[in-house]
């Protein structure tokens, strides 16, 4: 999900070297969140098979749906969030993988083998997963970083220094839980609630803008709504920069990778999904996004300071508050739609 500010520069990126004969070679097109992909990863892949890889950013969610859905687009894999798996499958925009091709699926966390939203992995690897909550300066900031508040019901000194990412599920469900409700909800009076928290917090917002890591670091803005591994990322450019969990309740989520149904490429697509769960290689992702993964045994290769980072570890007292993000009834996400869109005008 979940920087979406890109180090390489807009468009894709296309990783050149010499390839061996004795590699299986060809190319493999990846559609992956922006500053989402290790150039390590891709390098240490096509050093290994000689297949070259091409990346391509998106910035969301219904970005890349939209894109795959209108056609033309040549890609392989794209990596969408976990509840978006079932609307990609329904839409029949991805195909179901031969697992038998996939050994390394054995080194998947038993607890993201089954998930709910793709049973027994028919259609999806895991890439990384993690949480959406707060970040703060704490120099500008003192107080609890563990409260919603921070965005919806900000404090003076931080008025006109928040930015909110622009994604609906993650600031419906921060915005629910902390009116009391829960994911999904259908109650109207509460969404009456909902929406006019958003719209009565919006003018203390400067932002909603998606790849505001340096921005962070640089003081540019105090505080916000914000993916925890991107929120480390500006701590290690910036020590005052804290990551909070809302007690009121945030979401969980995961991001994961599919091959889609019209790859140009599908055996390729096939030998990069069991590359990345190969544990040495999932840490990769892990070192370079600064989110988990999902791979057993890929903490024994990652950077050191991954391993207790506070935006990687959920605090004990506050982990009940977790919910992992579910995929909403059209009927609920179309009221959804008609309350973010009173808010981005």
């Amino acid at each position: 999900m979940r920087y979406r500010c890109t180090l390489f520069g807009l468009g894709a990126i296309a990783l050149l070297g010499s390839v061996s004969l004795a590699h299986a070679g060809g190319e493999l097109n990846l559609y992956n969140w922006g500053n989402y992909t290790s150039p390590e990863l891709i390098e240490r892949f096509r050093n290994e098979t000689g297949i070259r890889v091409t990346v391509t950013d998106f910035d969301s969610n219904e970005t890349a749906l939209a894109r795959i859905k209108a056609g033309g687009h040549g890609f392989d894999i794209v990596v969408p969030s976990n509840n978006y798996i079932p609307v990609w499958v329904e839409e029949g925009l991805v195909q179901e993988l031969d697992h038998e091709r996939l050994p390394n699926l054995a080194y998947i966390e038993p607890r993201w083998m089954d998930v709910p939203f793709d049973p027994g992995r028919r259609y999806s690897i895991p890439w990384a997963w993690g949480t959406t909550g707060v970040i703060v300066n704490s120099a500008v900031y003192a107080g609890d970083p563990n409260t919603a508040d921070i965005f919806l019901n900000p404090p003076p000194e931080l008025q006109g220094r928040i930015n909110v990412i622009p994604e609906m599920t993650d600031i419906m469900h921060l915005t629910l839980r902390y009116v009391g409700g829960e994911p999904c909800s259908d109650d109207r009076e509460l969404l009456r609630e909902v929406r006019d928290v958003l719209v009565a917090a919006k003018p203390h917002w400067i932002a909603m803008d998606y790849g505001t890591v340096d921005a962070y670091a640089a003081g540019d803005m105090a505080a916000g709504v914000y993916w925890n591994g991107a929120s480390m990322r500006a701590r290690l450019l910036n020590q005052d920069i804290v990551y909070g969990y809302p007690q009121t309740g945030f979401p969980v989520w995961m991001d994961n990778a599919v091959i889609l149904a019209d790859a140009r490429n599908p055996d390729n697509a096939l030998t990069f999904l069991n590359f990345v769960m190969e544990p040495r290689n999932a840490a990769l992702i892990s070192n370079f996004t600064r989110y988990a993964n999902g791979i057993s045994g890929s903490e024994a290769y990652m950077d050191e300071i991954m391993r207790a980072a506070p935006e990687i570890i959920i605090p004990e007292e506050l982990q009940a508050a977790g919910r992992f993000s579910i995929t909403c009834p059209p009927e609920v996400n179309a009221i959804y739609t008609q309350i973010w869109t009173e808010l981005l005008r």
